[in-house]
């Protein structure tokens, strides 16, 4: 069974509301949809129309509506004047807090996944087609999203650039957090540009797999078959202890809660662990290549 709206809570973010910023946002999140809907039925509350409310709070009935809609990050200003037309219940004020902007730069199908990371207390990742997106060096992930199709324009490219390198402070961030990586061999020998910036893709892996709370596996080529050969497999462990699996496939991605079903992808996920290289015989199979390079 896949989660669905409403089955496990989101991590939200602290970002703080820019005072005069009332734009249009590409990718609304769930926490602008939220405040707006917050504000239509405290509006209606009120008895006010969206015509007579744009009055009180000095925008709009335009803004007003995409406000309610989810559209537009709301300003200082509109929060203070909203809460003022609807009787100072302080609901505009708390709820404005934990307004985020939408996740711009990830794809729309691992932007619920991407936020359970954030909380996650343990994460596992196998990976056979690419580097993992948390160990790729900018030099990597940028000739990745280069080789996508559909073409992307380059503010699209340096958003989705930007929203990886992102993603990855949180492994240096969260010292406790355990974080474990499985991955087979040809995917580091895949070339993708000349030697320098191969050498820059190892050293970066290596870096980022050297803190004591992330570790790094490889597959050997000669380790033959094994049981994740169904592809890409994530677990990670939420604060309430719950287990959560994603896979991802062409143009799609699927968080998978039902019990029965992840821990069969974490019984594969350990057969496998004991099956790949050790995590320093990994470590001296990167250098090996990089040397080879």
């Amino acid at each position: 069974m896949d989660i669905v709206e409403g089955d496990l809570a989101e991590a939200v973010g602290e970002r703080a509301v820019p005072a005069g910023e009332v734009v249009r946002e590409p990718h609304p999140s769930d926490s602008l949809r939220t405040f707006g809907a917050v504000v239509q039925a405290l509006r209606e509350h009120a008895g006010l129309s969206r015509e007579e409310f744009a009055r009180l709070v000095q925008f709009s009935k335009h803004t007003v509506e995409s406000v309610e809609l989810g559209r537009r990050m709301p300003d200082e200003a509109f929060v203070e004047r909203g809460e003022e037309a609807t009787g100072n219940t302080g609901a505009l004020r708390r709820s404005a807090r934990f307004l985020t902007r939408g996740d711009v730069g990830l794809a729309a199908w691992f932007r619920r996944w991407a936020r359970l990371e954030r909380e996650a207390v343990s994460l596992c990742t196998y990976e056979c087609r690419l580097v993992p997106g948390l160990l790729q060096s900018e030099a990597y992930a940028r000739a990745v999203f280069l080789g996508t199709i559909p073409l992307r324009t380059d503010e699209e490219l340096d958003a989705q650039l930007t929203a990886r390198m992102e993603r990855q402070a949180m492994v240096r961030e969260r010292p406790k957090v355990p974080f474990s990586f499985i991955v087979e061999e040809h995917v580091f020998r895949r070339r993708f540009g000349d030697a320098e910036v191969m050498r820059g893709l190892f050293d970066h892996v290596l870096e980022r797999t050297a803190p004591r709370n992330v570790t790094l596996q490889v597959v050997p080529l000669d380790a033959g078959l094994h049981p994740c050969l169904d592809g890409p497999v994530r677990i990670l462990e939420t604060p309430a202890g719950q287990r959560i699996g994603y896979s991802e496939g062409q143009e799609n991605g699927r968080l998978i809660s039902d019990r029965k079903e992840v821990s069969l992808l974490c019984q594969r996920y350990d057969t496998l662990r004991s099956q790949a290289l050790s995590p320093k015989d990994s470590r001296g199979l990167l250098e090996r290549l990089r040397g080879e390079l």
